[in-house]
């Protein structure tokens, strides 16, 4: 099977990050058992997703080629064309998870297929995840399997959307919940109770001193196009009534780091504001309190540009470009278990990624073929 007729077969699964992936799954196990593929299958604790490490040719260290099979929602988005049908309109591709990034992963079992029809003296290795959409999930539970199951491969390529550009570096991500604690009463007597929103509010505001210093003291690198740490608040609700004092209130935010700044420093920049702020209404109210717990997290990369990883990776992609990019990947997991790892896929995540009638060009499929097929041509005996 080729590259756009395994597409088509990817796009047709509803992958959303809610659903299961076990359909794709099964598909992609069967076909690639069916090339002569060693499969280690890893389910979720739910047994409702999977994700598999799949090894093809001799022992040794080999290239590991790395997807994600689950895409982001459609809901609320005003589509032109069936989602989950590939649409062909001259050189566009479109449907959901064309770009991000099922046109990598069709592009990768395609690469199985040839690679089984060739002797190999170096190996071809797989990784096929699940839920990297909602903070890389499948992937942490994945990766402790790894080294069992493949070894330590000399290489490692992660197809995210980078128009085919090398992509040596992007943020580290911790997102976290915090509930703020206050008492309940009349609104005739709120000065006499400590308000849970006035304690959110004077976190959030803490929050902002703390993105502030990092804008101005912290690390920069000017390859990103927000060169600094920065912390972001999505999402706050308290309160139930207009009249009823509210002892209760939770908001969800995040921060995004440079190498430099580092994850735990940030951290407890964040636990010293909470205690900050829960002293200041302690007086008032035993009660007050600001439980922070952090919900998820992954690594980011940071890959030398003269590293031996990038100039492999710039002659397979034909590429004399290195970018960074401003979304989270798999690859900083990878990379924490000293594999050399860079970012390198078909389509734009600004373009084209998690956006209505998603698409994906012939011309960047055909490059990422281009790439695989030397990436075959370095594996062979």
């Amino acid at each position: 099977m080729d590259t756009l007729s395994l597409l088509d077969r990817l796009i047709a699964f509803d992958t959303t990050s809610a659903r299961s992936n076990l359909p794709l799954i099964g598909f992609v196990e069967e076909y690639l058992r069916a090339r002569g593929f060693h499969i280690t299958r890893l389910p979720d604790t739910t047994g409702e997703k999977a994700g598999l490490f799949a090894v093809l040719g001799p022992e040794g260290h080999g290239v590991i080629l790395s997807a994600h099979t689950d895409v982001v929602p459609v809901a609320g988005q005003e589509w032109h064309r069936d989602p989950f049908r590939l649409t062909r309109e001259g050189e566009r591709l479109y449907g959901r998870g064309t770009t991000d990034m099922k046109g990598y992963l069709a592009s990768m079992l395609a690469l199985a297929d040839r690679a089984a029809k060739v002797p190999l003296r170096e190996p071809l290795k797989l990784a096929i995840s699940y839920d990297e959409e909602i903070g890389c999930v499948g992937i942490r539970s994945m990766i402790g399997a790894l080294p069992e199951a493949l070894g330590t491969p000399r290489a490692c390529f992660v197809g995210e959307p980078t128009e085919m550009q090398v992509a040596i570096g992007h943020k580290g991500k911790a997102a976290f919940e915090a509930v703020c604690h206050g008492e309940s009463g009349h609104s005739a007597l709120a000065p006499r109770f400590v308000n849970a929103l006035h304690l959110a509010a004077e976190f959030v505001t803490e929050l902002r001193g703390i993105q502030d210093h990092y804008a101005r003291n912290g690390a920069r690198d000017p390859a990103y196009g927000v060169p600094y740490s920065t912390i972001h608040v999505g999402t706050l609700s308290g309160g139930t009534a207009l009249n009823i004092v509210p002892d209760r209130a939770e908001l969800r935010f995040e921060y995004r780091h440079l190498a430099a700044d580092p994850a735990e420093e940030i951290a407890a920049r964040i636990h010293d504001a909470a205690g900050r702020v829960t002293g200041h209404f302690a007086a008032q109210s035993p009660q007050a309190r600001i439980d922070v717990t952090q919900v998820n997290a992954y690594p980011g990369l940071d890959q030398r540009e003269d590293a031996e990883i990038v100039t492999l990776a710039k002659g397979l992609a034909q590429s004399n470009a290195v970018t960074k990019v401003a979304f989270g990947t798999e690859a900083g997991y990878f990379q924490s278990l000293g594999i050399p790892t860079v970012v390198c896929g078909p389509g734009s995540m600004e373009g084209q990624g998690h956006k209505p009638d998603e698409y994906v060009t012939l011309p960047q499929l055909a490059a990422c073929d281009a790439m695989m097929d030397r990436i075959l041509d370095s594996l062979k005996a």
